[in-house]
């Protein structure tokens, strides 16, 4: 079986499981294209590098790292690599200048059951939605963003203790599996493009701050989901005696009462649930605005009731 002659495009950590994966499946990674470098860390004076930028200067592989996909300087760079295939996983969006380059098209791991959560953060709204499964699908890139032919897909179930962090490190193990399965079939021309259906198609937008707000006037179980898939970031959140509170861990508790969602109930010292629209989200782990992530035990016997009332 002829290896294909790769171009990796990638930049966090998810990305690094299937650079491995394919370095080990013996195919000739011809260059890395990652994210430029940033500043930041104390003083925002430390150069900081993408995770699969270091792993690519570990190995001594080419790296290219352009500010924009579509400068002359770096298309001529691709050209004349003469590669067969691209294989993009955590990148930015690309022009078609760019994914129609190589003669085997570019291929995308996205971590979800495509064409279910298209877009951005697809395993934070699986989890926030309550699916009970998930899973990876390599497909083959086109025009509109994660709508292309599905080449390999694989589910694992979303067990009732997972949170975004535990199904991030199992989605990204099980999307570089499926991903050397896709470079094998198509270095042997056996693989299949099966086409989506963009009528099952749900959608995973970008999170920003503001989305993370926890909405109490729903049930506890939305809630709960809502703080899982959100964990350990960047978190959900409300505010609580002025400040903002971060909630890791909780559970669900289904209980009548008379409360108005949002407000709470406690013993000021190792209990704190605060009302849904059909019982208690009870916080279990926080991380209080300018504090350190503590139990909540832990918080309750330092927080000032007097000073400041939520």
């Amino acid at each position: 079986m002829a290896k294909l002659k790769v171009v990796f495009m990638g930049s966090p950590d998810f990305a690094v499981n299937s650079l491995q994966a394919i370095l080990e499946g013996g195919y000739d990674v011809a260059a890395v294209v990652t994210a430029t470098d940033k500043l930041g860390g104390r003083g925002g004076k430390q150069v900081l590098m993408t995770d699969v930028k270091k792993f690519a200067l570990e190995h001594g592989l080419r790296l290219l790292q352009p500010e924009k996909l579509k400068s002359q300087a770096f298309l001529s760079e691709l050209k004349e690599i003469h590669h067969d295939v691209q294989v993009v996983v955590a990148f930015r969006m690309l022009p078609e200048v760019v994914w129609s380059l190589p003669p085997k098209g570019t291929i995308n791991v996205h971590a979800s059951l495509l064409p279910k959560y298209r877009g951005a953060a697809p395993i934070n709204w699986a989890i926030i939605q309550g699916e009970k499964e998930t899973g990876v699908t390599v497909f083959k890139l086109q025009h509109e963003i994660d709508t292309g032919k599905i080449i390999r897909q694989a589910a694992i179930p979303i067990e009732d203790n997972d949170n975004f962090g535990t199904l991030y490190n199992k989605l990204k193990q099980l999307g570089a599996s499926e991903l050397i399965e896709a470079l094998n079939d198509i270095s042997t021309d056996s693989a299949h493009y099966l086409p989506q259906s963009d009528e099952l198609a749900s959608h995973a937008p970008k999170i920003f701050h503001e989305t993370c707000q926890i909405n109490f006037y729903q049930g506890s179980v939305q809630v709960h989901n809502f703080i899982r898939g959100l964990c350990p970031y960047p978190a959900a959140w409300f505010e609580f005696g002025g400040q903002e509170m971060k909630v890791m861990t909780a559970r669900p508790i289904q209980e009548k009462h008379s409360l108005v969602p949002g407000e709470y109930r406690t013993d000021y010292k190792k209990n704190l649930r605060i009302a849904t629209d059909d019982g208690f989200i009870e916080l279990l782990r926080v991380k209080y605005e300018g504090k350190r992530e503590m139990e909540i035990g832990d918080f309750l016997n330092g927080f000032h009731w007097n000073q400041s009332q939520p």
